[in-house]
């Protein structure tokens, strides 16, 4: 495993800036599950040399994690689906929908909940088919493992779509006190993700992500997490409640 603070004996440092890091966290490696470096706008730049590196040490397969609102003709991100696809004969794109996790780590949805139970966004009444990150992480085993590469995108969902709404009422039912959600224009969404640290390019991005749930774009559900696990997707009621105590 290759992370920027190796902790254990089978992890290596890697870098995204540091061109030096590449060659170590490739060696013996023939598969790949690579995740783009977080709050960049437009990641290529910066992968597409370590991509370059991973071919010259023989890297069969990438397994991309991208996201179910981006695809090849999306500005910046796109870019990085189209460069796997093209570069390797053995790969995968992992396009999931919003993460369950959103709502329990230390993300600002989960942190509203806590502090005043309250959720944010620009979706309006949009909804969303909330996916697990451990089905997401099921998929990418099997992208990566199979004998057989997959060669095409995974769209990963929940099994229902919710609006923020939605979730809220679920939260409310399952915790024990009530939780809102209070939906913002774009703009002011924008401003917000700006104040708490992210760049405004990205910040814009965020919220434009949400105005398109807003308008519809994530109201679908997929067979993915079954199809290729042989399990169904796990609901947000059942996330919910396995992980209520982290609300209290």
């Amino acid at each position: 495993m290759a992370t920027r603070k190796p902790a254990a004996a089978d992890q290596v440092r890697f870098d995204w800036l540091a061109r030096e890091t590449h060659g170590p966290a490739l060696a013996g490696i023939d598969g790949v599950y690579l995740v783009a470096p977080l709050g960049v706008a437009d990641p290529v730049p910066i992968v597409e040399p370590f991509l370059v590196e991973a071919r010259e040490h023989d890297v069969r397969r990438v397994v991309l994690l991208s996201s179910s609102a981006v695809t090849e003709d999306t500005p910046g991100l796109g870019g990085l689906q189209r460069l796997v696809r093209e570069q390797f004969a053995e790969w995968t794109v992992l396009r999931p929908s919003w993460f369950m996790q959103n709502f329990s780590g230390e993300h600002p949805v989960a942190q509203g909940i806590r502090t005043s139970g309250e959720i944010v966004t620009a979706t309006g009444a949009g909804c969303v088919a909330f996916v697990d990150a451990d089905d997401i992480a099921a998929v990418a085993a099997r992208a990566l493992l199979d004998p057989v590469p997959h060669n095409t995108d995974h769209v990963i969902t929940g099994p229902q779509a919710l609006s923020y709404a939605d979730a809220a009422a679920i939260l409310t039912e399952v915790i024990g006190k009530p939780v809102h959600h209070r939906s913002l224009g774009v703009d002011e969404l924008a401003a917000m993700l700006s104040a708490t640290g992210q760049p405004p390019e990205y910040a814009a991005v965020l919220a434009g992500l949400d105005e398109n749930i807003r308008h519809g774009s994530e109201d679908r559900v997929t067979t993915t997490v079954e199809e290729v696990t042989g399990r169904p997707a796990r609901s947000f009621a059942e996330f919910a409640a396995a992980h209520r105590e982290c609300w209290r």
